[in-house]
C-alpha cells in the first residue's frame, strides 16, 4: 500500500537544502548549534556567537504507512505531533518518551524512554533507516548494514556531535482507543523488582496481558507499578488534565482508564510531579492557571528564566537558606540492584517521588543477538530500571556544587549502570571515554567529520560547551 501523506505536503529537499546553506554559513571554528523554540536539556551551555542551524522546515511528519506500520519523520517533529499523526490509524510510535516537545531526532541522538521500554526498548530501535547531516556538510543515509553502519549504530547518544538527522523511517506498532490501567502498590522493593522481572518475561501479571510498565517510588516502603493494557473497550476514562493530578492517582486507585493520547501525555500536564515547584499543584493556583500552559515545555522556560536571573537562588540567599544544587538525572540500574540502589539513593540523597522505568533492549525479531550501541553501552539481554529525579537539594556545609552528582555518578557506575547525558555530568574524560565509547566515538568523529567542525561528545556532555 501506498504511504498516506499527512496535511499539507512537505517540501523536504527544500528544507535540508535550508540546513545545508545555513550549516555552510557558519563560520569555521565557531559553535555549531540548532535555531530551535524548545530545548529538554538541564544543563546549561555557553552562549552561542552565530546564528543556529535553520531547522524550520525539518518539524513535519512526511508520511505514515498503516499497512507496513512505519513512518517517515523529520528530525525536529515533535512527538506530539508525531502522535497526533499515527493515532487516527490505530497506530503509535513503539516508544513515545513522556514530554510533548521532545523530537524524533532528539530522542534517537540524545536517547528516550518509556513504559514501553521493557519490550520495545529505546526509541532509536526502531529506526529503520535515517538522513543525516554530518559535520563534513554531507547527507548521509545511514542503516543498520551497510556502507554507512557505523555512522546508524554510534549515532544514538551522539548529542548531536556526530550529526543532525534530517529524516528518520521508524516502525510504529497498534495501540487501542484507551489504556487500561492495574496501580499495584509495594512495600518491600525486592518483591518490586520481582514482579519486573515477571512481567517483562511474561508480558503479563495476575492473568492479565501488559503491554506498557512503569512506576514511583514515593520511599523504600511505598512504591507503585503502573501495569497498562491497550484495549478499544473500557469505562469511561479519567481525566488528568485538570483539576486532578496523574501521579497521585497512583496512591488513590487500584485501577484506571485513560483514553491512548492522554496515557501518552499522563505525565506532561504536571511535569511529572515538577510543577509542584511553580505553585501549580495548589488548587487555588491551578484553578487560576492557563490550561494550555500546564505543560512541561512551559515550565521548563520557568527554569531556564531561573537559571538565567537566578530569582529564587536571590531570595534563598536573602532568607539565609543555603544554596542549592541541581539534581536531576535520569540513570539506568540493573535489575538486581535496583533494590539496593533505590534504598541507598533514599538515604544519601533523600529526593522523592522517583520514577521507576523498567528497559530490556529489544530483541531480535529473527535469529540472532541483540545489536548493541556502543555510546551506551547497555548489555543485550539484561533487565534495567532506569530511575529519574529531578529537582535539588541544599548544598552541606563544606561541600561544593556538583558533589551530589559525582556521588551518584560513582555509585551508578559502582552499581553496573549508565546515565543519561541530557543534564549535570562530572567525569573526567578517560572515565567518559571509558563509560560511553569514546574509542567508537572517535572513529567515526573522524570519518564523517574529519575538521572536527561540530562539538564534541565530552565537550557537550561535560564542559557544556
Amino acid at each position: 500500500m501506498r504511504a498516506e501523506r499527512v496535511d499539507q505536503p512537505i517540501d523536504h529537499d527544500q528544507a535540508v537544502d535550508t540546513l545545508r546553506r545555513s550549516y555552510a554559513a557558519v563560520p569555521t571554528g565557531e559553535p555549531v548549534r540548532l535555531a530551535k523554540r524548545t530545548s529538554n536539556l538541564f544543563r546549561p551551555r555557553s552562549a552561542p556567537r552565530t546564528p543556529g542551524l535553520d531547522v524550520s522546515g525539518l518539524n513535519g511528519v512526511l508520511s505514515v504507512d498503516p499497512a507496513g506500520r512505519t513512518a517517515d519523520v523529520q528530525g525536529m517533529c515533535t512527538y506530539e505531533d508525531l502522535v497526533d499523526a499515527t493515532l487516527p490509524h490505530g497506530l503509535m510510535p513503539l516508544v513515545v518518551p513522556q514530554l510533548r516537545t521532545i523530537t524524533l531526532g532528539g530522542a534517537v541522538t540524545g536517547l528516550g524512554i518509556e513504559s514501553t521500554s521493557f519490550r520495545n526498548g529505546l526509541p532509536h530501535e526502531s529506526v529503520q533507516e535515517l538522513d543525516v547531516l554530518t559535520g563534513s556538510g554531507e547527507i548521509i543515509t545511514a542503516r543498520p548494514d551497510g556502507e554507512h553502519a557505523d555512522l546508524f549504530t554510534a549515532f544514538p547518544n551522539s548529542l548531536g556531535s556526530l550529526g543532525y538527522a534530517t529524516r528518520l523511517r521508524i516502525e510504529l506498532q497498534p495501540v487501542g482507543r484507551y489504556v487500561s490501567l492495574r496501580n499495584v502498590r509495594f512495600t518491600q522493593l525486592e518483591a518490586l523488582t520481582d514482579a519486573i522481572a515477571e512481567v517483562t518475561a511474561t508480558r503479563s501479571w495476575a492473568g492479565e496481558p501488559v503491554d506498557a510498565m512503569d512506576g514511583v517510588m514515593f520511599s523504600p516502603g511505598e512504591a507503585y507499578l503502573v501495569f497498562a493494557t491497550f484495549t478499544d473497550a473500557a469505562d469511561p476514562p479519567s481525566d488528568y488534565t485538570g483539576q486532578a493530578i496523574y501521579y497521585r492517582s497512583l496512591r488513590q486507585r487500584t485501577r484506571d482508564v485513560l483514553t491512548a493520547y492522554d496515557y501518552l501525555w499522563r505525565w506532561d500536564t504536571d511535569w511529572f510531579w515538577c510543577s509542584s515547584a511553580f505553585g501549580a499543584q495548589h488548587p487555588v493556583v491551578r484553578r487560576l492557571w492557563p490550561a494550555r500552559y500546564r505543560r512541561s515545555d512551559f515550565y521548563h522556560r520557568l527554569v531556564r528564566l531561573e537559571h538565567r536571573h537566578q530569582v529564587a537562588a536571590r531570595i534563598d540567599r536573602l532568607r539565609g537558606q543555603p544554596a542549592r544544587e541541581r539534581v536531576v538525572q535520569d540513570v539506568e540500574i540493573p535489575l538486581d540492584r535496583t533494590a539496593d540502589f533505590l534504598r541507598w539513593f533514599a538515604g544519601r540523597v533523600g529526593m522523592n517521588p522517583v520514577w521507576l522505568c523498567p528497559l530490556r533492549l529489544r530483541e531480535p525479531a529473527g535469529p540472532g543477538s541483540a545489536r548493541s550501541w556502543p555510546l551506551y553501552p547497555l548489555r543485550p539481554g539484561q533487565d534495567y530500571v532506569n530511575i529519574g529525579f529531578w529537582g535539588s537539594v541544599p548544598i552541606a556545609p563544606g561541600a561544593a556544587d556538583g558533589d551530589v552528582n559525582r556521588t551518584i555518578e560513582r555509585r551508578v557506575s559502582e552499581s553496573g549502570g549508565h546515565k543519561s547525558l541530557y543534564s549535570d555530568a562530572y567525569y573526567d574524560r578517560d572515565a567518559f571515554d571509558r563509560l560511553y565509547g569514546g574509542d567508537t566515538w572517535r572513529a567515526v568523529k573522524d570519518r564523517y567529520d574529519p575538521d572536527h567542525r561540530l562539538t564534541g561528545l565530552y565537550e557537550k556532555a561535560v564542559a557544556r560547551a
